[in-house]
């Protein structure tokens, strides 16, 4: 083991270690992963565009120069835009402040009211709890009216009662002590502009990393290839491609479902009579593009604006059940058909993946969440060993109709495992049932039974649920190509007895049953035993009757040894019949397990019910019209 473990190195057996090793470097990293991030972003935006000018014989430097300034164009001319007005808008603010401060006040419930009365009623009793609430002032305390106190001594008529009394000094008040900081000069001005450079200046290392990535885009396609090594080009020339499908066909719907969404809401401000509604659609547009957060924040703006220019409550409802009319028809119809089709993540996914790119990179990290997390989905889709990444964020989470049915009877849901089957036989035929859903099932039953981890209630209940949903398929018929049932056949076939023995567990019977079943719908009469019940009298009677055809029925994983046993004791007592062995597992190799039972001498060897009837078929011989065996043999 600790061979294997350092062939395989630290990392591949500790994928605890290698997920936060991961982790770490995404964090620490971000000051150069982020704007390669958003580079890399705005190149899967900006890359069909250069595509398509390339299509018309355009050098790809002039392309990529013609895509940057028309969306650089497009983006000064609505920043402009937005600029322009919001300092109109900033102008306009105290004219609005009125109708804003009687909104406010009257979101205050009057001190009369019961819930006001209710809220001073809590607010008393925390105070007695905690020990905080102010004692009353005593009586004494307070100053009296009318009358002396009665501490106060009674003054006598004096000569120092008619004297000047003495002025009271008057302490001047403290002067504040101001510390001014001595001027650094140089220092100073750099922490000052050092807020304002610093985004600006990632916003050209962005934009420059952009257009370097657009115009060698064919040469970092061929550095990764390289890395990959030639063993790995078909594999990693399919993720980029996916992956770049993926980004750009959602990066793309993204922008028009968002300029779409801030026309129409743009649109209907106007309408309702709210000044600068194209503001407050672009802002809700650009807003979008924050997930979850951005678009909240884009019907605040216009609803408190709305709440200062007019003085009753209606624009600014009206504000808000245009935003959520709107809301309601992208979130909950637009976004899922147009995303979960072309991205491929699950919307719980989308949420938890949010979350946590919001908390390793802050605001970009949420910008990026969708588009980093399609990234993680296509390295699960072509790499084995990140197939966990596909199963956790892909939209493709529905079991097998397989699983689904074995789960359902270990939880002992026998309606839905029985809805389950009926809606898989509606439209294919029992034989594929038993092999798509059946012997899978009871193929994992054994094998779980036999490793101890089904107990055997839950064991009984599968076991009884197959049995009964056999009985109710009994009278199914198979049909053929045309519709007509296969037991009626257009050709006159001769049939054989058939005797169909199970190995030795009851799941073995069960199966046995369902090849019983399905041979006697194809016209061969069958007797289904035990192997505990070929008794040698049975054995010897069957001798006699050389076309009589023996089936052979076992499951894997643990009964190859007993299946080979008893066609051993079979064919030594019968040398004239045929014998097929059935073991009902579908990646067994039947070639393979037909040399291992060589010594016995199995005339076939199956692993599941379509070609045991498909070998039935194949020894039934035509009957009694012969134009009719000619046409059979035509079709064939």
């Amino acid at each position: 083991m600790e061979i294997q473990r350092a062939r395989n190195g630290l990392l591949a057996s500790e994928p605890v270690l290698l997920l936060a090793i991961v982790i770490a470097v995404l964090y620490f990293g971000r000051p150069i992963l982020i704007p390669v991030a958003l580079a890399l972003t705005l190149n899967f935006l900006l890359a069909p565009a250069v595509i398509y000018l390339h299509r018309f014989r355009i050098r790809r430097v002039p392309a990529v120069i013609i895509v940057v300034v028309i969306a650089g164009s497009i983006v000064g001319s609505v920043g402009w835009v937005v600029a322009r007005q919001l300092v109109r808008i900033a102008d306009q603010m105290p004219d609005y402040r009125e109708n804003l401060h009687q909104k406010m006040e009257a979101l205050h419930a009057p001190s009369v009211s019961p819930f006001s009365r209710a809220i001073n009623g809590v607010k008393e009793v925390g105070q007695e709890f905690y020990g905080t609430a102010q004692s009353p002032t005593p009586p004494a305390a307070l100053p009296a009216t009318g009358a002396a106190p009665a501490s106060r001594p009674r003054k006598t008529k004096t000569a120092e009662s008619d004297a000047v009394p003495a002025p009271v000094p008057v302490q001047a008040a403290p002067t504040p002590v101001v510390v001014v900081q001595p001027s650094r000069g140089i220092p100073d001005l750099i922490a000052t502009l050092i807020p304002v450079v610093r985004p600006l200046g990632e916003t050209v290392f962005v934009l420059v990393l952009t257009i370097y990535m657009l115009i060698n885009r064919e040469d970092l396609h061929n550095r990764l290839l390289l890395l990959a090594g030639m063993g790995h080009l078909n594999l990693v020339t399919k993720a980029l491609d996916d992956a770049g499908k993926r980004i750009s066909t959602y990066l793309t719907i993204n922008f028009l479902v968002n300029a779409g969404y801030g026309l129409c809401f743009g649109l209907g401000l106007f309408a309702i009579g709210i000044p600068n509604a194209t503001l407050w659609g672009v802002i809700a547009s650009i807003l979008r593009f924050v997930p979850y957060i951005g678009t909240s924040m884009g019907v605040l703006l216009p609803f408190v604006f709305a709440l200062g220019v007019y003085g009753p409550w209606g624009p600014a409802l009206v504000v808000l059940a245009l935003f959520g009319l709107l809301e309601f028809s992208v979130s909950n119809f637009l976004e899922p058909w147009l995303y979960g089709s072309h991205t491929g993540i699950s919307t719980l996914a989308l949420l938890i993946m949010a979350v946590f790119w919001t908390l390793l990179w802050g605001w970009p990290g949420l910008v990026l969440s969708t588009p980093l997390t399609v990234c993680l989905i296509v390295m699960g889709l072509h790499l084995p060993e990140m197939s966990f990444l596909k199963t956790l964020l892909g939209d493709d989470a529905e079991l097998a109709p397989e699983a689904k049915f074995y789960e359902r009877l270990l939880a002992m849901d026998q309606a839905e495992a029985r809805a389950i089957a009926e809606r898989f036989l509606a439209s294919h035929p029992m034989a594929e049932l038993y092999d798509t859903i059946l012997l899978p099932a009871l193929f994992l039953a054994e094998r779980d039974r036999h490793q101890g981890s089904l107990d055997q209630v839950r064991a009984n209940f599968v076991f009884q649920c197959a049995n009964e949903l056999i009985a109710e398929l009994s009278d199914t018929a198979i049909l053929s190509a045309d519709g007509t049932p296969q037991g009626s056949s257009r050709l006159r076939v001769k049939s054989f007895p058939v005797i169909c023995v199970s190995t030795q567990d009851q799941a073995d019977e069960i199966v046995a049953t369902m090849l019983a079943q399905i041979l006697e719908q194809a016209g061969n009469r069958t007797l289904q035993l035990p192997s505990h019940a070929l008794s040698d009298e049975i054995l010897s009677r069957l001798a006699e009757e050389t076309d009589t055809v023996i089936y052979i029925s076992a499951i894997p994983p643990f009964a190859f040894a007993d299946t080979r046993a008893l066609c051993q004791r079979i064919r030594h007592r019968l040398p004239q019949n045929r014998i097929v062995v059935g073991l009902w597992d579908s990646t067994i190799d039947a070639e393979r397990v037909r040399e291992r039972l060589s010594t016995c001498h199995p005339d076939r060897v199956v692993t599941n019910l379509s070609q045991a009837l498909a070998i039935a078929r194949e020894w039934q011989e035509p009957g009694l019209y012969p134009e009719l065996a000619v046409r059979a043999s035509r079709e064939n």
